[in-house]
């Protein structure tokens, strides 16, 4: 949302006739809070105001933001007494770096609607308590919106972590762009980017980001693309590039019309779980995920609005890019990967890197990278798979920075060409086809039911141990199946199993709700 009410006026602090104006900003390491606060310093001190600015450190890994705290009044030739840190109902500008940090500010009370502007980046970044969580953890962005609007006198919020990548630098200049177009503070646009100019690093991005920023928080909409941009759509993330050879260009336009000639509801999800298919294997696995997803296509109808299909495109996807150890040593040896990296640490252009990764692989992964006989050989002998495991189950550090340890994941990382011939591959594409099929078969009766199955799929996620865990409860929610048959709810009590499992990571809540649709075989539906 963004208010265009009038701007803040400085309330006249009880000490004295100076007027305070007391500001907070909520960061966590490297979105540039300390730049940030350092450049409202220095706005305000060269527009004539002594300013005094603190920080308290927060938890690392967003469990807790550091908060700069800034205060500033007019010199009149008397020092004014300032704080060191904001206090509850005493803030008159408070900015977000990230949505949640809005959120946390209005519950610690430092948002209140008869004094504060709340300006935050509406963009997110998952907090530790919500990755924590089994299923979908994520706390609703909407709420926090719509409280934001009630506690504070005005919110101003747009995504400026997009503004701030599109230029090619930190949010911390976006959000001061956003700050001076709020007229939050009595300062002339051009004293603001004469603090950017001031620091002599990265000023020609830094007012890039700064004035799309203000002229978004002043709701002027975002200059057109250019012709360039316009004329050539966006190549999808996992097509092949034009420089490749021919054939894989133009099985990808093959599988891109399929898509095309698909039910408009469900285009764009299938158009995901293809970039994400192709991205894993290759231009021949999309094609098998098209046919699988035309079965369930078969089965659909607007009456439905094609809830269905739009269930097995995520699904499916999800299903048949299972991580492995090729998958995780792919991904850990990309050229993006390592981009992104530096970015986030702020190594400068020239600077070694050094990245350490841990790995502790168990006999199941190592069996599941050989060839589906030989991996099949060992687990069938639980005496050879003992005496390896030992020799395998331990942690390893492996450094990427070094040619040795880079080589070796690239080499693991390069198997996904033989992947279709392992035994995790197989495994994986048997489990898929079992729980795919079962699916099919209840939607021909049951719609809802066969749905509900579909979205089963969410339960099995991640690695090693975490994988084993999670598809113990999928194959503990679906043994339910046989007590419901025949039941009008047996889609409703199939998502309720489902929620159970996702809540409680230990499994309790599921056992107790597999209880209750025990006592159920003999009674009628509720």
């Amino acid at each position: 949302m963004l208010d265009q009410a009038s701007p803040l006026r400085p309330r006249t602090d009880a000490v004295g006739d100076e007027q305070v104006i007391k500001l907070a900003v909520l960061a966590v390491g490297g979105q540039g809070g300390g730049v940030l606060a350092d450049w409202i310093t220095d706005v305000a001190e060269r527009s004539g105001y002594i300013a005094q600015s603190t920080s308290v450190a927060g938890v690392a890994q967003r469990t807790g933001a550091t908060i700069y705290y800034i205060e500033m009044a007019r010199d009149t030739g008397r020092l004014p007494v300032f704080a060191l840190s904001p206090s509850q109902g005493d803030v008159d500008i408070l900015i977000a770096a990230e949505l949640m940090e809005a959120g946390r500010a209005i519950i610690r009370g430092f948002v209140t609607p008869e004094r504060t502007t709340l300006i935050a980046s509406s963009h997110r970044i998952a907090a530790v308590s919500e990755k924590i969580e089994p299923g979908d953890g994520r706390a609703s962005s909407q709420k926090v919106q719509a409280t934001a609007e009630a506690a504070a006198k005005r919110f101003i919020a747009f995504d400026m972590e997009k503004i701030a990548a599109e230029n090619g630098t930190m949010i911390s200049a976006s959000l001061l762009g956003a700050l001076a177009g709020s007229d939050a503070l009595p300062f002339a646009r051009a004293s603001y980017e004469q603090a950017i100019g001031a620091g002599g690093r990265g000023v020609k991005a830094s007012l890039a980001a700064f004035g799309a920023a203000y002229d978004r928080a002043r709701g002027i909409a975002a200059a057109p693309a250019g012709d360039k941009a316009a004329a050539k759509p966006a190549a999808p993330e996992a097509s092949p590039k034009v420089s490749g050879p021919e054939t894989l260009l133009k099985g990808w336009q093959d599988l891109a019309a399929r898509v095309r000639a698909l039910p408009e509801p469900m285009r764009d999800m299938a158009e995901r779980g293809l970039k994400k298919v192709v991205d894993y294997q290759d231009i021949a696995y999309g094609g098998e995920y098209l046919d699988r997803l035309d079965k369930a296509v078969a089965l659909d109808g607007p009456e439905h609005a094609y809830a269905l299909s739009i269930a097995a495109a995520k699904h499916l996807a999800n299903a048949m890019c299972y991580d492995d150890m090729i998958r995780v040593a792919d991904l850990k040896t990309r050229s993006t990967r390592d981009r992104r990296v530096r970015k986030e640490v702020g190594v400068k252009d020239g600077t070694v890197l050094q990245v350490t990764e841990y790995f502790h692989p168990r006999i199941e992964e190592f069996c599941g990278t050989l060839p589906a006989g030989l991996g099949s050989y060992i687990e069938d002998r639980p005496k050879l798979a003992a005496f390896l495991d030992r020799r395998i189950n331990r942690g390893r550090h492996i450094r990427t920075d070094s040619f040795t340890g880079f080589a070796m994941l690239w080499f693991i990382g390069g198997l996904r060409r033989w992947r279709r011939r392992l035994l995790r591959h197989k495994v994986e594409m048997e489990h898929l086809e079992r729980w795919y099929e079962l699916a099919l078969a209840h939607a021909r009766e049951n719609y809802a039911l066969g749905l509900e199955i579909l979205n089963c799929r969410r339960l099995i996620k991640g690695y090693s141990d975490t994988h084993a865990r999670a598809q113990s409860k999928f194959d503990r929610v679906l043994s339910a199946l046989a007590m419901l048959e025949g039941r009008d709810d047996a889609a409703d009590w199939i998502r309720r199993l489902r929620e159970a499992a996702l809540k409680d990571e230990k499994g309790d809540m599921l056992d107790g709700a597999l209880k209750t649709v025990a006592t159920l075989r003999d009674s009628p539906a509720s």
